[in-house]
C-alpha cells in the first residue's frame, strides 16, 4: 500500500503501540510465524529508540495463548497451536528455534525488549483495550494520541487501533512497520483504517511529529 494522500497532522501527547512482537510469531520456524515480521525488526527497533529520546511511552502488548478460540479451532487451524504439546504463546514455556536458540515462545523478541518501567500489556483477545487495563494506563501516563505498529495487520494491529479509536484517541497505523502473511488482506484493513477510522502513515512521518524534549526535563 503506498501511503495515502491523507496528511498525518499534529498527534498530542503520543505513545507507540508495540503489538504482539513476541518470539513465536517473528522467528522463522516458529509456530505462528508471520510473514515479514523479521523485516519490520530494524525500523520499529528505530522508532523505539525515537520514541524513547523524545520522552513518549512505549507500550508492549503480548498476546497470551489461551483456550478462548476453541470453537472457531477447526476453521483456523492456528487456534489448534495453542493445545500441547506445542503451547504457542504460552508464558512460560520454551522452545528451541530454527537458530537453535531455547526462547521463551511468549517473549517480546530480544532486541525490541521493554525497557524497565514501560507497559506490557498481556491479553487474551485480538484487542489490547479488550479485558485490560490498558486505557487506564495510557490514561494515567498522559497519552492522548497512539501509533499502532507491530503483528498481525489484519487481526491484532486492526482490532486494537479501531479500540484506540472508540477510546478517543486519534490514532495511526504505520503501514511499514506492521506485517501480514496475507497481503491481500493487509491491503484491504488499512485501505479502510485509513478512510474510516484514523490515519495511515509511514515512520518517517510520525518520527517528524514527535515532540522535542525540553532541556532538563
Amino acid at each position: 500500500m503506498t501511503t495515502p494522500p491523507n496528511p498525518l497532522p499534529p498527534l498530542p501527547d503520543p505513545a507507540l503501540i508495540v503489538v504482539d512482537m513476541q518470539n513465536d510469531f517473528v522467528h522463522p520456524g516458529a509456530p505462528m510465524e508471520v510473514a515479514g515480521a523479521l523485516d519490520i525488526l530494524p525500523g520499529l527497533g528505530l522508532l523505539i529508540t525515537a520514541f524513547r529520546a523524545a520522552r513518549r511511552p512505549v507500550v508492549f502488548l503480548r498476546y497470551m495463548g489461551n483456550r478462548r478460540y476453541d470453537h472457531l479451532a477447526e476453521k483456523f487451524g492456528w487456534i489448534s497451536t495453542m493445545a500441547p504439546p506445542v503451547r504457542a504463546c504460552e508464558p512460560g514455556h520454551l522452545r528451541r528455534f530454527a537458530d537453535g536458540v531455547e526462547r521463551e515462545g511468549f517473549a517480546i523478541v530480544e532486541n525490541l525488549a521493554p525497557a524497565a518501567g514501560e507497559i506490557v500489556i498481556d491479553k487474551t483477545y485480538y484487542s489490547g483495550f479488550h479485558e485490560t487495563d490498558l486505557h487506564a494506563r495510557l490514561q494515567k501516563a498522559g497519552v492522548h494520541s497512539l501509533c499502532i505498529t507491530g503483528l498481525i495487520t489484519e487481526m491484532c494491529v486492526e482490532d486494537t487501533a479501531r479500540h484506540a479509536v472508540h477510546h478517543g484517541y486519534p490514532t495511526v497505523i504505520l503501514q511499514d512497520l506492521v506485517a501480514s502473511s496475507d497481503p491481500q488482506a493487509a491491503t484491504a484493513t488499512l485501505a479502510a483504517f485509513d478512510k474510516n477510522f484514523g490515519w495511515v502513515a509511514r515512520a518517517d512521518d510520525m518520527a517528524k511529529k514527535l515532540p522535542t524534549p525540553v532541556a532538563g526535563e
